[in-house]
């Protein structure tokens, strides 16, 4: 993907359209889930009902930055801090918001006890996050709900709108199932790219080439993790030191838990 508008150079001299990238990774994700900007919408309908519109934003495990971008065009007066591992998804987001001086990019890891020590602030507004959390299993996310509650300030919020699937409900949950890849299959027929032809894409980018390739030599081709419940996202965050936590929003295979402080 090249092109002159929001682009950077590469060491040989060649050039990639952030934007453009960043376009691409929302497409990508919205085949998987054609429902994502209606919980954007959602998420922002309640960091505004709660903490207003100019919020400190931690973008929790912010890939290319979507819920920051999203974040900013609502609210102009908000800031924003992107947390994230992945050196691919981190380099696009860095690009694509190059020069804002509302957003900040921090490299950690959400597994290391003491990766709040790199935040630049010691309290947020309101943390969020979708679509990322289910690479950790449960174990290492009820200990990361731990360390999120004290960087929550008293009235904020946290969301984290991810897979959470019932499992008491297995016909629903298969009958739904078969009808979204019935649809996923329609689109991928028609052109959509996938999660696998979308890294071969950046792979194949001499910007992010390099940055690519130490992304999977950190996580393979995919991190396994656990994708409990609604209730037990609440019940864990309750746990950890919010005093309120329910689900906001919710399509038949995904939910938005908002838990207050």
């Amino acid at each position: 993907m090249t092109g002159t508008a929001n682009d950077a150079t590469g060491t040989a001299g060649t050039t990639t359209d952030w934007q453009a990238w960043q376009d691409s990774w929302d497409r990508q994700q919205e085949w998987y889930m054609p429902d994502r900007e209606e919980r954007f919408r959602v998420m922002l309908d309640m960091v505004e009902a709660l903490v207003g519109t100019a919020p400190r934003v931690l973008d929790l495990a912010c890939g290319t930055g979507s819920i920051t971008d999203r974040v900013l065009r609502r609210f102009p007066d908000a800031t924003s801090t992107g947390v994230d591992l992945d050196p691919a998804l981190l380099t696009i987001a860095r690009g694509h918001f190059a020069g804002d001086p509302r957003v900040t990019f921090v490299t950690a890891d959400l597994k290391d006890p003491h990766w709040p020590a790199l935040l630049p602030h010691a309290s947020y507004d309101a943390v969020l996050t979708a679509t990322a959390l289910h690479w950790l299993p449960t174990a290492d996310l009820a200990a990361l709900y731990g360390r999120l509650a004290p960087l929550v300030r008293t009235g904020g919020v946290f969301m984290n709108a991810d897979h959470m699937p019932d499992p008491a409900t297995p016909r629903i949950n298969a009958a739904e199932h078969a009808h979204r890849h019935a649809g996923m299959d329609r689109a991928r027929a028609a052109g959509a790219v996938d999660w696998r032809d979308w890294w071969a894409l950046a792979a194949a980018d001499p910007v992010l080439a390099g940055p690519t390739a130490e992304r999977f030599a950190i996580y393979g081709e995919h991190a396994d993790g656990d994708t409990p419940t609604a209730d037990w996202h609440a019940r864990t965050l309750r746990e950890a030191g919010f005093d309120e936590a329910r689900t906001v929003w919710c399509s038949p295979s995904d939910g938005l838990v908002l838990a207050l402080k």
